[in-house]
């Protein structure tokens, strides 16, 4: 394996791991109403695919419906443990892919549950690089993982 193997394999590893552990994270939005960010459970498919559900009256869904393009972090709260950031894409989707968000965010966030039974919608994040800061590994500034 070389050098840089190695790199994306520990970047990847980190992103995994960090991914695992977090039940949520902030999404940045941006429509007519101007910026907005907020706090939502998720679920990740794959390592650049992350899904999550919205409300269907929010601020939140309304700038994805009229800008997809997302910022979104994953972090603890404190800059000393590994923190993900990246831009993404989000897709509303229905049908049997709804059916899939909510399985997922229920396996991963049981307590999301009363949630689920309001009015929401499904999205997809579809993640094409992460920026991944670890202050512990001299990840700073920080390492990206490219789909």
């Amino acid at each position: 394996m070389t050098a840089v193997e190695q790199d994306v394999s520990e970047v990847e590893s980190v992103v995994r791991e960090t991914l695992a552990a977090h039940k949520s994270m902030y999404l940045a939005t941006s429509g007519s109403a101007g910026p907005w960010v907020g706090g939502v459970y998720f679920a990740e498919v794959d390592p650049h695919t992350l899904v999550l559900v919205l409300e269907q009256r929010g601020r939140t869904l309304a700038a994805v419906r009229e800008n997809p393009a997302v910022a979104l972090v994953v972090a603890a709260g404190t800059p000393m443990q590994p923190f993900l950031q990246a831009r993404a894409t989000a897709t509303i989707t229905e049908g049997e892919a709804d059916v899939d968000v909510r399985r997922r965010l229920l396996t991963k966030v049981p307590e999301c549950a009363p949630f689920l039974e309001f009015p929401i919608a499904a999205v997809h994040l579809s993640v094409p690089t992460w920026r991944v800061t670890d202050i512990q590994r001299g990840w700073l500034p920080g390492k990206e993982l490219i789909a």
